[in-house]
């Protein structure tokens, strides 16, 4: 298991957009399993390779309690989205803060898998806040941009 140091706000690689990814090598292999292992360690739902400072296109994605429905978006692009959620978002870049934001209730999205195959993903509630929360983070946006009112600490959040 090999983890990678999370990169928090402040640090310049998460405001930087991604690039695309041509191919699977060996290292993009490496990095895919890296940022799983380090989502689980950190117990996240979602990590984009500039979270741990690599400017490419790869979302890994876990929103099962068990760990056991893993998701790797390469490449993602959405190509639909529909209805609305307002909810609590947190982030392994911004630790122990969390905010309302509004999401789309459902998303569609094309991307890659390991190798290089195209296919849509469909989620709704969860999985859908996560896709979009990740998708930013490629494109150099963090969710602190889209709270609606303060960032709390998550020791002031009401469970």
């Amino acid at each position: 298991m090999a983890l990678r140091k999370i990169r928090l706000i402040g640090d310049s690689v998460l405001n930087k957009k991604a690039k695309e990814v041509t191919e699977i090598t060996p290292k993009v292999k490496e990095l895919i399993k890296d940022m799983f292992d380090t989502m689980y360690d950190a117990n996240g739902v979602g990590l984009a390779a500039p979270q741990v400072g690599i400017l490419k296109r790869i979302i890994v994605i876990d929103i099962s309690p068990e760990g056991n429905e893993p998701i790797l978006l390469i490449n993602p692009d959405i190509i639909e989205t529909s209805g609305e959620q307002t909810g609590s978002e947190g982030c392994l870049s911004v630790p122990g803060k969390v905010g309302i934001v509004t999401r789309p209730d459902y998303v569609k999205v094309r991307t890659l898998d390991e190798n290089m195959e195209e296919h849509e993903i469909e989620g709704t509630e969860l999985l859908a806040r996560a896709i979009c929360h990740e998708i930013d983070h490629l494109n150099g946006q963090l969710y602190v941009d889209k709270v609606e009112g303060e960032l709390l600490d998550t020791s002031e959040e009401e469970e």
